[in-house]
């Protein structure tokens, strides 16, 4: 009995934990379940209508986020740039303007002036070489177109201190009459050089007057770049361009006189040299003229022209 009693508790037993087992190996069928939402239909677009389409239609498009905030010149001719640059850079560029002014018209009088001086001066050193005294070539140069000129005031001066000096020692009159040629000489050479020490001026000067008005348009450039907060080269370009066309006027004005001031140089040179090879003509007249005198008043000669009379004297009769 205890047996039969024994063996249904395990039978029993063992059925409980088989049912167990199957109850948690397998899912629960009365578990509820999450239940997803159901996402609410879209609503319908509303239909278009004619109306709101030509609205669309007439819209104006969009201006551009980016657009600068100041108009930039686009006019970018010398011309342009000169009206829209700075009131400084403007007077820059008006005084150099004048500057390059003055430089042709200084040429163009110079020119002129050192040519036609500088023909008379060599018509008249020939007229010199020709006459026999000092008289006589005084009276050529009156005759001619060198009447007015340094030469004919060499000749001029060389006749009046003979004049005076003519009751005095002949070394005496060849030195003032040296000293009066040399102080013409002189005058003429300053009058030729008149005018270019402004070239001089000019041609030293312009390049660093440009530069100033450069540098004040690069400064205005950049002051614009801070104001517009933008590093776009078409905000900056205007300036620049204004500023390096004062540079350009600058050195349009200085090249020129630099130029203009060698040629000038040279040319008074070379006048000077005329000037000098007429008063050497001039001087050899005068102490030509008071040999004669000597020899005709007959004072004692020197030993060189004793010399040559007392050749001649002694000459086959």
């Amino acid at each position: 009995m205890r047996d039969r009693l024994l063996i249904l508790g395990l039978t029993a037993a063992l059925a409980c934990a088989a049912a167990g087992a199957v109850a948690q190996g397998l899912p629960a069928a009365d578990a509820p379940r999450a239940v997803s939402p159901v996402p609410a239909a879209a609503a319908p677009a509303p239909a278009s209508t004619p109306d709101s389409a030509t609205a669309q239609a007439a819209a104006p498009p969009s201006a551009p986020a980016a657009a600068p905030s100041a108009a930039l010149p686009h006019d970018l001719s010398p011309w342009g740039m000169f009206m829209a640059a700075d009131v400084v850079v403007k007077a820059v560029m008006v005084g150099l303007a004048f500057a390059s002014v003055v430089t042709w018209t200084i040429w163009l009088v110079k020119a002129l002036e050192l040519f036609r001086a500088r023909r008379r001066a060599v018509f008249a050193t020939r007229l010199l070489r020709e006459a026999a005294d000092l008289a006589s070539a005084a009276a050529m140069v009156a005759a001619h177109r060198t009447r007015r000129g340094a030469v004919a005031d060499l000749v001029r001066a060389a006749m009046v201190e003979d004049a005076r000096s003519a009751d005095l020692p002949a070394e005496g009159t060849k030195e003032r009459v040296a000293i009066a040629l040399s102080r013409i000489e002189a005058r003429a050479g300053r009058e030729a050089a008149r005018g270019t020490g402004l070239l001089a001026t000019i041609g030293s000067t312009a390049p660093f007057v440009g530069l100033f008005g450069t540098v004040w348009g690069i400064m205005n450039s950049f002051i614009g770049i801070s104001q517009a907060k933008t590093t776009n080269l078409a905000v900056v370009a205007p300036g620049i361009a204004e500023a390096l066309l004062a540079t350009a006027i600058g050195l349009v004005a200085a090249i020129p006189a630099v130029i203009v001031y060698n040629v000038f140089a040279r040319s008074v040179a070379g006048y000077r040299a005329l000037l000098s090879d007429a008063s050497a003509e001039v001087l050899s007249h005068v102490s030509r003229d008071i040999d004669r005198r000597t020899l005709a008043r007959g004072a004692p000669l020197p030993v060189a022209l004793r010399a040559v009379a007392g050749g001649q004297a002694q000459g086959p009769h």
